[in-house]
């Protein structure tokens, strides 16, 4: 059974830093592009963040690049992303995806979710 857990979100004045982590177990990121997606009210996921299992090449959607990084540690199956100067905008539920290995990172080619984790950034 794949399992994605997140941790590290809560809640930062505008300008703040956060480190999400995601540990996986039931699955081995060389058959995965590992990413986070998130989600506010109203809105679809949106595809924040995605690396490859073997080129590590990175995605980042145009409103967080510069200020997110995507990163994974192999021997501890665990994904993380820092976010650096955080807006009010970046406000939503954070989650955690594994995704097709050669696709772009998009909602159809998510194959396993997150829990989610929140993130409010106040003004």
């Amino acid at each position: 059974q794949v399992r994605l857990v997140e941790s590290g979100g809560g809640s930062v004045q505008a300008g703040g830093s956060l480190r999400l982590s995601c540990t996986a177990s039931g699955l081995t990121f060389d058959g995965y592009q590992m990413g986070w997606f998130r989600q506010t009210p109203g809105k679809e996921r949106e595809g924040v963040s995605c690396i490859k299992w073997y080129s590590r090449s990175t995605y980042y959607a145009d409103s967080v690049k510069g200020r997110f990084t995507i990163s994974r540690d192999d021997a501890k199956n665990t994904l993380y992303l820092q976010m650096d100067s955080l807006k009010p905008d970046d406000t939503a539920m954070y989650y955690c995806v594994a995704v097709r290995s050669d696709t772009t990172c998009s909602g159809p080619n998510v194959m396993y979710w997150g829990q989610g984790t929140q993130v409010t950034v106040s003004s």
